[in-house]
């Protein structure tokens, strides 16, 4: 099979799927006589990618594989496909998702240490209805606390390939300065004041997080999400 042949297959694939594929579910894509190698999947993407190099959408990366999407700067034309407003999401849900993601595994009683207050059942539920954290193991404290990690998904929503893109805690220490603030207390709830828009994890971070004590409970539970096998339709 030729690099051309393989591109345009790859790209109707990435086109038909309504998820990120990983390589190894494009290899599944081929006979075992005519399958190609990993080498030269790679290769065929590289391609794609420089295709669509100067076009509105790109291939890109992410946790669970590659992908079509629209480019970021055209997300405001975009986004008039949709009537529905976009998800607004509590200060206390992102800081606890902040939390989560540059500290992990972390358990709700830390969090809260952090914040210096507590965090409601339902900012968890949410967390885990959306697929973006998880529960990976327990403390080996009293009651055996929960340890809450991100998930794949949650890198994915927020086009990350890994933890490691995470934008580095010394450049978003001032939560106020990058985050859009708008709503009311009447429709942020009994326990905020404000409702934020949740564009990119780049933009959300608590200012404590970077001073808080490192969790050394579970370090290899943290490896979880970094090890792991690594949307426009």
């Amino acid at each position: 099979m030729d690099s051309t042949q393989l591109k345009f297959i790859l790209e109707a694939a990435l086109f038909a799927a309504n998820q990120p594929l990983s390589i190894d579910r494009m290899l599944t894509l081929f006979l075992d006589g005519v399958q190609p190698t990993r080498d030269e999947i790679r290769a065929a993407l590289e391609l794609l990618q420089a295709d669509y190099a100067q076009r509105g959408v790109e291939l890109h990366e992410v946790s669970s594989g590659f992908r079509f999407q629209t480019r970021q700067q055209f997300a405001p034309w975009i986004a008039r496909l949709w009537e529905e407003r976009p998800q607004r999401y509590s200060r206390a849900l992102l800081e606890t998702l902040s939390l989560i993601a540059y500290r992990q595994p972390i358990t709700r009683a830390e969090i809260e240490d952090v914040r210096g207050v507590g965090v409601s059942s339902q900012i968890v539920k949410t967390l885990e209805e959306r697929g973006w954290v998880r529960v990976v193991g327990h403390k080996d404290l009293p009651g055996r606390p929960a340890l809450l990690a991100t998930t794949r998904e949650f890198l994915d929503y927020f086009n990350l390939k890994s933890l490691d893109q995470l934008p580095p805690l010394a450049d978003i220490r001032n939560l106020d300065d990058v985050l859009q603030v708008r709503g009311s207390a009447a429709e942020a709830g009994a326990d905020e004041q404000e409702i934020v828009e949740i564009p990119a994890l780049v933009n959300t971070a608590v200012h404590d997080v970077a001073d808080a004590p490192a969790n050394d409970a579970a370090v290899q539970t943290a490896e979880i999400e970094r090890t792991a096998d690594t949307p426009l339709h």
